[in-house]
């Protein structure tokens, strides 16, 4: 059933922007529920498709659901911001297309046990990669109430930042915080009564503070941008889907430097720069999921997508 009604973000959007090739060579980066994945693979011809995850169980789960195409598959574990060391490994020189689709995945936010949500109890985890030694716990627990403070904030733009990170640590003074509701609690006893009342649920924006700080996905997100997009063959195509301003601002930020031309001042007569652009923005906007894809998936709500071609 899990097959039928998962739903891949802007997927028709994503297969549009990849232009793919038969005999194309192209990566998915976060794997996921492989939905981005099989649709690519189904149309592939004598091409390749690498599938990259940091969850092993999304690799195990992507034997199954990538069965029927594993001649042109390869799965690999290990985090997109590597790519080009993945592709170094593999023998790959240029890809025609990669898709980053970012941000936590369907399977583990409906895992109840990985610790990401705030609607049901676990312990403390909220790792993308459970190998890493770095878990949520650990993060609320023990880091600094001036780093806790500047996460909320940063991550989660989180208005009241400050407050709940002074309430974890009066809290985690008198026991340690070990499971999801009771930093909820925590979190909720920090607010005033008007921003309980908010429509978004109270602990969502420190939830996705603390899931941030632990996978250091902003930083794996700028980094991905500029590591591939030297490895695209000319006309290749990068789609990433984002979730939040965040991740969306540097995704933005890296296309636009990555776009520019002449980086000489004004005041010069001529280029001594000779730098060219790398890629152009295909469109220059990003694309939106429609009315229809959100009333049938509201994940997708917040989605927007971006698409660069190497030049």
């Amino acid at each position: 059933m899990e097959e039928l009604t998962h739903r891949p973000v802007l997927l028709q959007e994503c297969i549009q922007g990849l232009r793919i090739r038969p005999e194309g060579v192209y990566i998915d980066g976060t794997l996921g529920r492989a939905g981005h994945s099989r649709e690519i693979a189904k149309r592939l011809n004598g091409g390749r498709l690498i599938c990259i995850d940091r969850d092993q169980a999304a690799l195990d789960a992507a034997q199954v659901r990538l069965a029927d195409y594993m001649d042109r598959v390869t799965l690999v574990h290990d985090n997109f911001v590597n790519i080009p060391q993945v592709m170094d490994e593999l023998g790959i020189q240029g890809a025609d297309g990669v898709l980053l689709d970012l941000g936590v995945s369907s399977p583990q936010l409906d895992d109840p046990s990985r610790g990401f949500s705030y609607m049901h109890n676990a312990p403390l985890d909220m790792r993308m990669d459970q190998t890493q030694p770095l878990t949520a716990a650990q993060v609320v627990n023990e880091w600094p109430e001036q780093e806790l403070s500047f996460i909320l904030s940063r991550y989660g733009e989180e208005r009241y930042a400050r407050s709940i990170a002074a309430a974890i640590v009066r809290r985690r003074e008198e026991r340690p915080i070990e499971e999801t509701l009771d930093l909820v609690e925590v979190i909720k006893s920090a607010m005033p009564a008007a921003a309980l009342r908010e429509k978004q649920h109270p602990a969502k924006r420190s939830f996705q503070a603390i899931r941030i700080a632990v996978n250091d996905e902003l930083s794996a997100c700028s980094q991905a941008v500029d590591a591939i997009i030297p490895r695209l063959n000319p006309g290749g195509r990068l789609c990433v889907i984002t979730f939040h301003s965040l991740e969306d601002r540097l995704v933005k930020n890296g296309y636009q430097a990555q776009a520019r031309g002449c980086i000489c001042p004004p005041e010069f007569p001529v280029c001594v720069c000779g730098r060219t652009p790398a890629i152009k923005m295909t469109p220059k906007k990003p694309i939106l999921p429609s009315a229809e894809e959100i009333k049938e998936n509201p994940r997708a709500r917040s989605a927007k997508l971006r698409i660069a071609e190497k030049v």
